[in-house]
């Protein structure tokens, strides 16, 4: 195999500078859209349980939109298309003016995807529960907003700590398509090393091992929430 090794090269300050700048650009992406997903997701996700058609309805369609089209075309459609259908002027804002409009596209564009996974899963939780639980709730006097909040996704939350952790986990790495329209993060940021040291090897191994760093982090993490938050019943322990 005749490849120059040079691990050394990922320790020069420019290169060094550039796989840091990415990794905390891949850290702000993830984090703000799991936080898009995981609010939206969840209004999604219960509308999809109440009994008005009308909503059931809204959030069907947008599940059914969202989850079906690759996250790829979703974010060309975010950062080329939206600006050129609205209007002139705030396309213009969209496009020149918006503060770092490759970020805030990729930011819409992974949490609103990601929300209508999160949102199967909220519904496959608040069903998961026992119907007895919620007509004990109502005998109680509780409406359906108190039978919400205060028994039905308390218990949701908890029952799906597993699946909501891969979704998050997901996130992180579909962040990398953030390349695409131009925003510099991990992956991009590896691509540049290569580009300027012909270390490829190199390069791709470090953001290699700080994504299965980042997620071993949040798995770890989950794990420990989960251990803490776990139903007899309804969560098995391992």
């Amino acid at each position: 195999m005749n490849y120059n090794w040079n691990w050394g090269v990922l320790f020069e300050q420019q290169y060094f500078d550039w796989i840091v700048s990415g990794t905390l650009w891949t850290l702000y992406l993830s984090i703000a859209a799991s936080i898009l997903a995981f609010v939206l997701g969840s209004v999604i996700g219960i509308m999809r349980t109440l009994e008005n058609k009308v909503l059931r309805f809204i959030a069907t369609t947008y599940v059914e939109i969202f989850r079906n089209i690759p996250l790829l075309v979703q974010m060309f459609l975010w950062y080329f298309v939206f600006p050129e259908v609205v209007s002139t002027d705030f396309g213009t804002w969209l496009k020149q003016d918006m503060p770092n409009p490759e970020f805030t596209s990729a930011f819409f564009c992974l949490g609103t995807y990601t929300a209508s996974r999160v949102a199967e899963q909220v519904r496959s939780g608040i069903n998961s529960i026992s119907q007895g639980i919620s007509q004990a709730g109502y005998a109680t006097g509780l409406s359906t907003y108190q039978l919400y909040v205060n028994v039905l996704l308390p218990l949701a939350f908890r029952i799906i700590i597993p699946p909501m952790t891969s979704e998050f986990l997901t996130v992180f790495k579909n962040s990398s398509l953030a390349l695409t329209i131009g925003l510099l993060e991990l992956t991009a940021r590896s691509n540049m090393v290569m580009d300027f040291t012909f270390q490829g090897f190199e390069a791709y191994t470090a953001a290699t091992v700080i994504y299965v760093t980042i997620t071993l982090i949040v798995t770890l993490l989950m794990q420990r929430v989960e251990d803490k938050t776990q139903i007899p019943g309804f969560i098995a322990k391992r």
